[in-house]
């Protein structure tokens, strides 16, 4: 991989520096991200309780809206479910309001039955042209002992780990689509679950070389006929002579072997893929690196509810940083 290339010397090599330009607007928005001030509208109070039922069944007492206001509140300060009905019920009463707060075992039951949508459509998240999407995977640990019984006892355990796959907007680091799974499936798989989510048109997909493949191809041009699919072949790939003179992987391996891997990489921004590592690495330092939820479908709740969080997030406190000319060692 490139970034192994003077790995014997990359001591004393000068790390990169960067200058964050809007410093005091970013820092008021940082400290934004721990306020406990809430608005509540007039639509969200009348949207509180659940709409009368028509069909034959039971009438639910409190609205998906007031079930994903209290799940994103655990979710952003670190509860629990009894900890989450709790701290839900004291700020209702701090600003006035006489409402129902579901109970814990409502929260986890009503966790599992939510409804996601096909398409994934955030209000937060402006309607324009083509998107640069980055694509990555990262695993999340399941509740529970998990690997520590394994190594302590020698048992094999019953807990897992899940596998969440992120695509990013690489101009707004806003997370534009995702899908959890089980630890055993492949990245390469999840690409085309992950562009349906996304209704606009895309300029360039991006992702590392686990994705390297014809069906990865095939699934963005399905999408976007004239996307741009970077992705770096393998170390031995080969041209296909068979394939189209125009075909995106024959011209890539083509480019690396004459000019090389670092040139191809900058030459095609492949280094703008480290933004959706560094979207991981933040829904972990936030959210977590390990599922509450017990059952898979509170977890695709919990995980779908994490990306809308920190999409708001980041809309509160977005930096904006320049690389200077001159690094110092």
């Amino acid at each position: 991989m490139p970034f192994k290339h003077n790995a014997y010397r990359r001591h004393r090599i000068g790390k990169m520096k960067f200058k964050v330009t809007n410093w005091r607007e970013y820092e008021t928005g940082l400290r934004r991200r721990g306020s406990l001030t809430l608005w509540v509208t007039p639509e969200a109070l009348s949207s509180w309780r659940a709409p009368k039922r028509t069909t034959r069944g039971g009438q639910p007492r409190y609205s998906d809206l007031a079930i994903e206001t209290a799940l994103t509140l655990g979710l952003v300060f670190g509860l629990r479910l009894r900890q989450t009905e709790g701290f839900l019920t004291s700020v209702l009463k701090l600003i006035g309001l006489d409402f129902a707060v579901p109970d814990h075992t409502t929260l986890s039951r009503r966790a599992s039955k939510r409804k996601a949508p096909n398409k994934r459509h955030d209000d937060r998240i402006p309607e324009k042209g083509p998107v640069h999407v980055l694509i990555d995977s990262t695993g999340l640990q399941v509740y529970g002992a998990g690997q520590w019984l394994e190594e302590k006892h020698g048992v094999k355990s019953r807990r897992a780990w899940r596998k969440l796959h992120l695509a990013l907007d690489a101009d707004s680091s806003d997370i534009i689509a995702h899908v959890m799974t089980d630890r055993d499936a492949g990245d390469a798989s999840q690409v085309e679950p992950l562009l349906d989510q996304i209704d606009m048109p895309i300029a360039q997909f991006t992702a590392d070389g686990a994705y390297d493949g014809e069906p990865t191809y095939a699934a963005v041009i399905r999408h976007t006929a004239d996307a741009e699919v970077v992705i770096p072949p393998r170390a031995n790939a080969v041209e296909r002579q068979h394939d189209d003179p125009t075909n995106q992987r024959n011209q890539h391996i083509a480019t690396i072997n004459a000019d090389g891997r670092m040139k191809w990489q900058a030459a095609t921004g492949y280094g703008k893929r480290s933004l959706v590592e560094t979207a991981i690495g933040r829904y972990k330092s936030i959210i977590g690196g390990r599922l509450r939820a017990r059952s898979f479908a509170a977890q695709q709740t919990e995980v779908a509810l994490s990306c809308a969080v920190l999409n708001r997030m980041l809309a509160c406190a977005r930096s904006k940083s320049v690389r200077l000319k001159f690094a110092i060692a």
